[in-house]
């Protein structure tokens, strides 16, 4: 591991138990507690080390401001409000997705070993972050996962064929357990990238591809700036100030998988859309998510998904890659080796989103001796 931050040009490189201890400390600082400020810095930092980058650290500013404007509410827990054997609707009460997720999905996990299926409906959570993180946590009870998540009060994507915004990001997120392996997971956003990637690219991070956004004119661009407009000084990018909008993967078919979303998460969960015709205001933001919930072993009735599963990973790698000397990847495995080479090396972080980072430790009294301890040496 490196001791202290490295940077090199525009970009900082920091230690990722660095990154977790300060994040520890700026939650608690903020009204989380002790137990809470850890899983928000863990996870948060846990995204980064496995390249989710746009739902990582780049969002602690952004969640500190959410405390103090009162959408995310600190050391909440989840309210069944229908409790049934196998299936449950839950209420996060705005608390950290960090802190909700976990909940609501142990409370998933709990039914499918009873019954063999159950079903969540997660409504009024605060900010998920990286969705993945509840498929392993189910895929690590040898529990099989799907996940659909709507964002209310998010418009940010404009659907197929228009230039107005009418949808969230709304990823979607399924978990395969792999005996004796790590498991399989995918995880994404039905947007072609994450605001979070917007927003890291905004900060002087990773560019994006063009045709990512479309702008106010109708024209695709790969610039991040139509989806934020003007930033005024010493201010945070907001999202929903822009006249541009993100766009939906794979054209039609990505903007139907978001629709889908919308309808689970939104509608059948019970949070509601991401807006609607004829309200006089933006819709008050929360994460809708609902999720499916299979035990292997009850639907494993001749012992052969395990080898089965093993048997068609392989099958799938022994295709032969386009590039020489390249390989083909399952699910999950890019994360792993991101997750290896980050540990060690640190994790990359624009110069812009890691000075964001400290100054909002410093406005909640966080000194200079502190940061720097927090992170094993110069920042």
């Amino acid at each position: 591991m490196t001791n202290g931050v490295k940077r090199e040009g525009s970009q900082a490189l920091v230690p990722s138990a660095g990154m977790e201890a300060l994040g520890r400390a700026i939650f608690a600082k903020a009204g989380c507690s002790p137990e809470e400020a850890d899983r928000i810095a863990r996870r948060l930092t846990g995204a980064n080390l496995r390249g989710h980058d746009s739902h990582g650290v780049i969002r602690i500013p952004r969640y500190v401001q959410w405390i103090g404007d009162g959408v995310q509410v600190p050391n909440q827990t989840v309210t069944l409000l229908l409790d049934q054997p196998s299936f449950a609707i839950v209420d996060g009460r705005y608390g950290f997705g960090q802190s909700i997720g976990e909940q609501t999905v142990d409370i998933g996990i709990a039914r499918a070993k009873k019954r063999g299926v159950a079903v969540t409906a997660l409504r009024n959570s605060g900010h998920l972050g990286r969705i993945g993180d509840w498929a392993e946590r189910a895929a690590a009870q040898n529990i099989v996962s799907i996940h659909m998540v709507n964002v209310r009060g998010s418009l940010l994507v404009a659907p197929y064929g228009s230039l107005s915004r009418r949808m969230g990001t709304s990823p979607f997120c399924a978990g395969i357990p792999v005996a004796g392996g790590e498991p399989i997971i995918l995880d994404f956003a039905t947007s072609l990238v994450a605001e979070g990637k917007a927003l890291v690219a905004l900060k002087g991070g990773k560019p994006l591809p063009h045709g990512s956004l479309v702008d106010g004119d109708g024209n695709l661009t790969a610039d991040p700036s139509p989806l934020y407009g003007t930033v005024p000084p010493n201010g945070y990018p907001d999202a929903n100030n822009g006249p541009g909008a993100l766009r939906a993967f794979g054209d039609h078919k990505g903007s139907g998988m978001n629709f889908l979303m919308e309808m689970m998460a939104g509608a059948l969960g019970g949070s509601g859309t991401a807006g609607a015709i004829g309200e006089p205001k933006r819709r008050r933001f929360c994460n809708g998510m609902f999720s499916f919930y299979v035990d292997a072993a009850a639907f494993d009735t001749e012992n052969a998904f395990a080898a089965e599963v093993k048997s068609y990973v392989d099958f799938v790698k022994s295709a032969t890659p386009t590039t020489p000397g390249g390989e083909v990847l399952v699910p999950g495995e890019k994360e792993r080796a991101t997750l290896a080479e980050r540990t060690a090396k640190g994790l990359p972080l624009a110069v812009e989103a890691w000075d964001d980072i400290q100054n909002t430790a410093r406005k909640l009294g966080i000194g200079e001796a502190d940061i720097e301890a927090a992170v094993g040496g110069p920042v």
